[in-house]
C-alpha cells in the first residue's frame, strides 16, 4: 500500500510538524520502533482545541480533536521518516490522553478519533493497541493529547 496516495485518495492534507518547545524531542527511533511524543489538539487554523469533556466540549468534539491529534502524528512521523510514510511497516500502540470531568465516560470515544483516522491511512497496517486515559489537565488546556508508536520497514 502506498500510504502517500492514500492521503491524497482521502484528500487529507498534513499539518507542519513542528520542533517541540520544551526539553524533548519530537520522535525518536529505537532499532525498528518509531516513537511519537504527544501531539496535542490543534485545529487547521493552528489555533489550540481547548475545553474539558463533559463540561466545555461534548464527545463528538473531542472526536474531532483526537482526529486533529492524529494528523500531527502522521505528520512527525512523515518527518521522522525524510518524507516517505511508505518506510512505516504498522502503529503498533496510540495513547490518547483526554482532558475531562471526573464523571465523563467516553473517553474510548473520543481516542476513536485518532485511532479511525489511522486505520483509514494505513489500512490493515494501521490496526493497533491502545489506550484512552482521563486527565483532570492537559498542557496549555487542550482538549486531547496523543502519542504513539510505529514500527519501520
Amino acid at each position: 500500500m502506498n500510504f502517500e496516495k492514500k492521503l491524497n485518495e482521502l484528500n487529507i492534507t498534513l499539518p507542519n510538524a513542528p520542533d517541540p518547545v520544551g526539553s524533548y524531542v519530537a520522535t525518536k527511533k529505537s532499532g525498528k520502533l518509531l516513537f511519537i511524543s504527544g501531539q496535542i489538539s490543534i485545529n487547521n487554523e493552528g489555533e489550540l482545541i481547548k475545553g474539558k469533556l463533559g463540561k466545555d466540549l461534548k464527545t463528538d468534539d473531542g472526536y474531532e480533536a483526537a482526529k486533529r491529534c492524529a494528523l500531527s502524528i502522521v505528520a512527525q512521523a512523515k518527518k521522522a521518516c525524510k518524507n516517505d510514510l511508505n518506510k512505516i511497516k504498522n502503529c503498533i500502540k496510540l495513547t490518547g490522553y483526554v482532558n475531562s470531568t471526573e464523571d465523563f465516560i467516553d473517553q474510548p470515544k473520543v481516542i476513536n478519533g485518532a485511532s479511525d483516522l489511522i486505520a483509514s491511512i494505513f489500512d490493515e497496517a494501521g490496526m493497533h493497541s491502545r489506550a484512552a486515559v482521563s486527565t483532570n489537565s492537559l498542557p496549555l488546556g487542550v482538549a486531547v493529547e496523543v502519542d504513539a508508536i510505529f514500527e519501520l520497514n
